[in-house]
C-alpha cells in the first residue's frame, strides 16, 4: 500500500509538468497586396504568376496558382488589377511560401 502511494506521488508532478509545457501556436495572418508578378508588379519572367507585396517588396508565391483565384484576365483579375489578400507564411529563398492565402473581395465604390 505504501509503495502504491509513493508511486502515485512521484507520477503526479510528472503528469502535471507535461501538461503545462504544451503551448498553443498562433498563426499570424496579415494583409498584403496580391497580383500577377509580371503584369502588375514588374517582376521578371514570362507568363502570369501569383505574387504578393510584403514590406514594400514584391515576391512570387512559391506554392501559389494564379488561376486558383478566378480568371486572371477578368476586370477584377490579378493580371488586371492589384487586390488585397490575407496571407500567412514567410519569405524563403526569395519567394513567399504561403501557408494560408485568401483573396479578399473587391471593395465596391459608393456612388453619391
Amino acid at each position: 500500500m505504501k509503495k502504491s502511494i509513493l508511486l502515485l506521488l512521484f507520477c503526479l508532478p510528472i503528469t502535471a509538468l507535461s501538461q503545462t509545457e504544451q503551448k498553443e501556436t498562433k498563426v499570424r495572418i496579415f494583409q498584403v497586396k496580391a497580383a500577377c508578378g509580371q503584369c502588375q508588379l514588374e517582376l521578371p519572367g514570362y507568363g502570369c504568376d501569383l505574387a504578393v507585396v510584403v514590406d514594400n517588396k514584391a515576391y512570387f508565391v512559391a506554392n501559389g496558382d494564379i488561376d486558383a483565384h478566378g480568371d486572371a484576365h477578368a476586370a477584377d483579375g490579378l493580371c488586371t488589377t492589384i487586390r488585397e489578400a490575407e496571407v500567412s507564411g514567410a519569405v524563403v529563398e526569395g519567394k513567399f511560401t504561403a501557408t494560408y492565402f485568401k483573396l479578399l473581395p473587391v471593395k465596391k465604390e459608393k456612388k453619391d
